[in-house]
């Protein structure tokens, strides 16, 4: 019914960027925020970045200041722009988003989840 499509992911050295986006496409009212998990092997799924529908952003503490979260409400698109990456940034990273459905009986908030996409940042 909604689907999230991630790309942009792929092998990167130290110090490198990468760039990753994701589309939401259905039925969708309205997304009220987009944002980017991540998940090494052996680890826990983490937040690396949400941007709100006005704006507003949260970061891990891991990425400050290396990693932007954007998004296009209009295209419901958003990306992770990651620089200055580290071997420790590998990870298969997914995109979510907190959205609306417009069902035939009414909006319908709902969580939807990307399929991932790997980033390996190794010399």
């Amino acid at each position: 019914q909604v689907q999230l499509v991630e790309s942009g992911g792929g092998l990167v050295q130290p110090g490198g960027s990468l760039r990753l986006s994701c589309a939401a496409s259905g039925n969708i009212f309205s997304i009220n925020a987009m944002g980017w998990y991540r998940q090494a092997p052996g680890k826990q799924r983490e937040l690396v970045a949400a941007i709100a529908s006005g704006g507003g952003t949260n970061y891990a503490d891991s990425v400050k200041g290396r990693f932007t979260i954007s998004r296009d409400n209009a295209k419901n698109t958003t990306d992770l722009e990651m620089n200055s990456l580290k071997p420790e940034d590998t990870a298969v990273y997914y995109c979510t988003a907190d959205l609306y459905l417009d069902k035939s009986q009414g909006l319908e908030r709902k969580q939807y989840w990307g399929q991932g996409t790997q980033v390996t940042v190794s010399s």
